[in-house]
């Protein structure tokens, strides 16, 4: 048991997805997991583990922003042992490539936030997923023919932005959507030298104002997670 979560060691799976919301935690338990139990209800943050394809796999809700996924990501890791953390989540889609439903495959993270400010003293710290895992979803979603496109996220502290400017000037560099936990995911992952990837569905469009409602959000973005459950059983643990 850690300060956060509420399971026994072998209670978690080496395997694990992390939705921002715990409730999407407990829809992908039990849509697409088999023999779910919950481990975790410790402030709301749910926490499953079941099977998929006959591998122990877990799923737990995180919470939204980088300074909350920074907690459960280093529980998981240092008390869990886990090995591969996949992000599944939604993003909100900076370019017109990019339509509502669509898949962002992360290979990499930019950020606004401080954390990797104060981490590295200034240096600039390239957050970038793990490769076994990223070329695994992407092999996955070619199969199964999921729209999707492969590039760069931007981790953002804020939800309202005060300089929507800065968002622009991103895109310009190939930046493809915005959402609030991969950057620090990716670095923690790294630190650890564990296996780490973000699979995010395009929930809103900041250029065309389309957007879906929470429930659809919460429950019907179910690509991104078979996609990010065939990788994971692909990619050897180490």
């Amino acid at each position: 048991m850690s300060t956060h979560i509420a399971a026994r060691p072998d209670q978690v799976a080496p395997r694990i997805l992390l939705p921002g919301d715990p409730l999407r935690a407990r829809w992908i338990a039990e849509t697409f997991l088999e023999g779910s139990e919950c481990y975790n209800e410790v402030r709301g943050m749910l926490g499953f583990t079941g099977t998929y394809r006959g591998e122990r796999v877990s799923v737990q809700g995180t919470g939204m922003g980088m300074p909350t996924v920074s907690i459960y990501v280093n529980e998981l890791i240092s008390e869990y042992a886990v090995q591969q953390l996949v992000r599944v989540g939604s993003c909100g889609a900076l370019t017109e490539r990019l339509g509502l439903r669509d898949v962002v495959i992360a290979q990499a993270a930019a950020t606004d936030s401080a954390m990797n400010t104060h981490r590295f003293q200034g240096l600039h710290y390239p957050a970038t997923a793990d490769f076994g895992l990223l070329r695994h979803a992407v092999e996955a979603a070619e199969s199964a023919q999921v729209r999707h496109l492969v590039g760069t996220l931007l981790s953002s502290d804020s939800f309202y932005h005060d300089r929507p400017d800065l968002t622009e000037r991103l895109v310009d560099f190939g930046v493809l959507a915005v959402e609030m936990e991969a950057a620090e995911l990716f670095t923690l992952a790294a630190r650890h030298d564990r296996a780490a990837l973000a699979v995010c569905t395009v929930s809103d469009h900041l250029v065309t104002g389309t957007t879906t409602t929470s429930q659809e959000r919460e429950q019907s973005f179910g690509e991104m997670v078979t996609l990010a459950l065939d990788a994971m059983l692909a990619t050897p643990l180490s």
